[in-house]
Formats: structure tokens, C-alpha cells, sequence
């Protein structure tokens, strides 16, 4: 492949990572590196539209008044996630506001944004934010394409698992199929062009399909780690009294409560549920959930001695047990992602592995034997002639 053609195919697949990082963002609720603003809250800083590079918060090391951040709001737009200003901190958690508001979120009735809240900061260089302008239209654009296709394929073929994130993979791999089998129609029938016959021959096609192939597994293995796991959150009340409800605790006191994490696949997992807020204890944390099953833990709430509404959070990580336990153990100790780095290594690997060995060989070396055992008839003529 010639390094021009090199250079546009490198960038037409970072524009597609690129809207694919922000698609899923919004879908997981927890950016990808990339995020963006949807409305003039944040302006002069951001205006709608407006992308920003999204630091995971446990790459952050730590969060001060100033930053700007994306939490998951509850009352803000009917809740999700929200980009803000942390404009001042308290023992109750952070307060935030828009640039654009003329009032903090918390006065409009959000609660106090706690540390698990915060899913990202915002990348700042010289104390301004990266700005990466009219990302976050084009990703709009086309999850509400997407969005549209979607729905339209579930009603014309009666099919609702084509919706959501789920249908979204099983329609990628689709027209991955058809984009090979369009290409290989196109590349068989044009043997009198010499750049096609050797894109052909180099196998480039099968080694495309077989890397968004590669790709789609680990999306689907990622989703299935990633989306039922997550924050959880426990509203706890510190009463002068004894309650049989549950969440209203006597202060100075603690509840425990259980826990479940259940398991809808057919993929056992390995469930990590951790404390994420003082006053929680989880015992114990690390949980095998078998396929179709579930398992639970121990969760110890303790309510502070002032009376008053708190929100208390644990955290679950959960991994597909693809890899030994000990293993698991070793990376999730060094940090939460390392894990799913890890499985999204094997199962792209091994597929991508697989794929080259089955599809790319054989194929192949039949085109190669066939062009050279058997020349173009208008040859085998010219050589008769001239012999």
C-alpha cells in the first residue's frame, strides 16, 4: 500500500474512533477519552456542540474547585451526565456550577455532587480547556443517524434487539459482512487493474474484516463488563430513632445490607464491589458469579452522629472470567482497567489471530496457483504464435 493511501486510510479510521469514542461515552455513561457539551451552560468555555478531551477521574489525582468536570447529575435535565464547573468544596461533597449560570446547581436543587459522582475532568493546558471545537455536532449527527437506522430496521423486520447497544453491534457486523462480500464481487470482476489485483492478491480486504471483526467482539465484551456495573447509591438517613426502614439508620449507628450482582450471560465474571464514599464497608469484595447466575456480598452502612440526609456509594467492577482469578487479582491491583485491557488483548487477539489463519492463507494461495497455472487466453495465443 502506497504511503498516500496509507496516511488517508490511518485517518479515516481515527475519524471513526473518534466519533465511536463519543458515541459510546453517551451510550456507557462514562466518557472515552472524548466528550462534549450539548447545551450553552458552560459558554464562553464551551459552546453547544463543543468537544473536550475527558480525564478518567482515577487518572486525575484529585479534584479541586476550578476544575472542570462530568458527573452524573440527578436532577439536572432529568438527570445524566452533565459537564460543570467545581466553583467550591464542602464536607458534604462539591458544589458546581455552570459558566453560563447565574446560579449553582445545587441552588437550582441538585444534590451536593459527591467524589463517585465524577467520571471525568476536563484537560486543561496553561489553566484553559481543551477545546476541540464542532466534535461534539458531527457525533450528534450521527448517533441521531444511527438512532434513526436503527429503529427503522427494528420496525421493518420486527426485530427490537436491533435497538440499544446490543442491536447497535449486531448491525456493525453486518455491514461489515456486506462490505466484504462488495468488495470481493468488486475486486474478482476487475483482474485488469493492476492496483486491485493487488490489493487483492495482499489480502487487505480479509484483513480489514477480520480486525472489525476483532473489534465488535471487544466492544460487545466491553459492554458486558462495563454497563451493569458501575456506581451505586444509597440514600441514608441519620435519625434520633430506630426505623425498620432499612436506609433510615439511628445515628452514630450502621445497617448492613445485601448486595446482589447478578449475571444475564453465559460468561461466568468475576464481580469487585467496593467501598467508594466514608461510612461504607463491603465484605467481602470480590465475588465469581456464575452464567445465568448470581451471588451477593455484605454492605455496612454507618450513619454519621450529625442527623441529617446522606449519599453513600459503593462501586462494582466486573470482569468476564476469561483469565485465572490470581490474575484478575494482580491487575486489578494496579488498577481497575487494567483487567479489562487485558481481556480486550486475549479476545481481540484470538480473534484476530483465528481470523488471519482461516481466512487469510488459504484464499489467498488458491488465487495466486490459479493466475500463474493458467494465463489470460489472449497470452497463451501470443505465445504460440511466437514460438
Amino acid at each position: 500500500m502506497s504511503p498516500k493511501r496509507t496516511l488517508t486510510l490511518a485517518l479515516q479510521v481515527a475519524a471513526v474512533v473518534v466519533v465511536v469514542a463519543l458515541i459510546a461515552g453517551q451510550l456507557l455513561g462514562q466518557p472515552v477519552l472524548l466528550s462534549f457539551v450539548e447545551t450553552g451552560s458552560m459558554q464562553p468555555t464551551l459552546d453547544p456542540g463543543d468537544g473536550f478531551v475527558a480525564i478518567p477521574t482515577a487518572l486525575t489525582g484529585g479534584l479541586d474547585a476550578g476544575d472542570v468536570v462530568t458527573f452524573d447529575a440527578q436532577e439536572i435535565q432529568g438527570g445524566g451526565l452533565t459537564t460543570h464547573r467545581i466553583v467550591d468544596e464542602t464536607e458534604r461533597g462539591y458544589i458546581t456550577r455552570g459558566d453560563n449560570n447565574p446560579f449553582t446547581d445545587q441552588d437550582g436543587g441538585e444534590p451536593v455532587v459527591q467524589e463517585a459522582d465524577v467520571v471525568a475532568k476536563a484537560l486543561t493546558v496553561g489553566g484553559s480547556v481543551v477545546v476541540i471545537p464542532y466534535l461534539g455536532t458531527v457525533a450528534m449527527a450521527v448517533q441521531s443517524g444511527i438512532g434513526s437506522a436503527q429503529t427503522w430496521l427494528a420496525v421493518t423486520f420486527g426485530v427490537r434487539s436491533l435497538q440499544g447497544t446490543q442491536g447497535l453491534a449486531y448491525i456493525l457486523f453486518g455491514l461489515s459482512a456486506v462490505a466484504y462480500a462488495v468488495d470481493w464481487f468488486l475486486t474478482r470482476n476487475s483482474r485488469g487493474t493492476r492496483e486491485r489485483d493487488r490489493s487483492r492478491e495482499d489480502g487487505t480486504s480479509v484483513l480489514a474484516i477480520v480486525g472489525v471483526l476483532a473489534l465488535v467482539l471487544m466492544a460487545t465484551a466491553t459492554a458486558a463488563m462495563v454497563v451493569p456495573a458501575g456506581t451505586q447509591e444509597y440514600g441514608v438517613v441519620s435519625a434520633e430513632f430506630e426505623s425498620d426502614n432499612p436506609t433510615v439508620i439511628e445515628r452514630g449507628t450502621s445497617q448492613q445490607l445485601e448486595y446482589v450482582v447478578p449475571n444475564a450471560g453465559l460468561v461466568p465474571v468475576y464481580a469487585y464491589v467496593t467501598p467508594a464514599s466514608p461510612g461504607v464497608e463491603v465484605s467481602p469484595q470480590r465475588l465469581a458469579v456464575g452464567s445465568r447466575g448470581e451471588a451477593s456480598t455484605t454492605v455496612t452502612l454507618a450513619a454519621p452522629d450529625e442527623t441529617g440526609y446522606y449519599r453513600l456509594f459503593v462501586v462494582e467492577h466486573r470482569y468476564l472470567a476469561v483469565l485465572p482469578p490470581g490474575v484478575i487479582d494482580e491487575l486489578y491491583g494496579l488498577h481497575p482497567w487494567a483487567p479489562l485491557v487485558a481481556i480486550n488483548g486475549l479476545l481481540g487477539g484470538a480473534i484476530a489471530g483465528t481470523g488471519v489463519v482461516l481466512l487469510r492463507g488459504e484464499p489467498a494461495r488458491i488465487r495466486s496457483r490459479e493466475s500463474r497455472a493458467k494465463p489470460p487466453l489472449h497470452r497463451r495465443i501470443l505465445r504460440e504464435i511466437y514460438k
